[in-house]
């Protein structure tokens, strides 16, 4: 794990962080039990493992 080898400051801390942005989760279609549903990208195994159940 990478570990700073000095003290950063405050702004530049809190510069670095205002960079990152949460992007909305590509939807993908799939159908369960018969019903198609629109589920993220990364969650269509545990659909369609059973692991999870779509809302409504």
């Amino acid at each position: 794990m990478a570990v700073p080898k000095r003290k950063m400051s405050r702004s530049n801390t809190r510069h670095r962080r205002a960079q990152w942005k949460a992007r909305t989760p590509q939807l993908v279609p799939i159908t369960v039990d018969g019903v198609p549903h629109l589920v993220p990208q990364r969650l269509v195994r545990a659909y369609e493992r059973g692991l999870l159940r779509p809302q409504g």
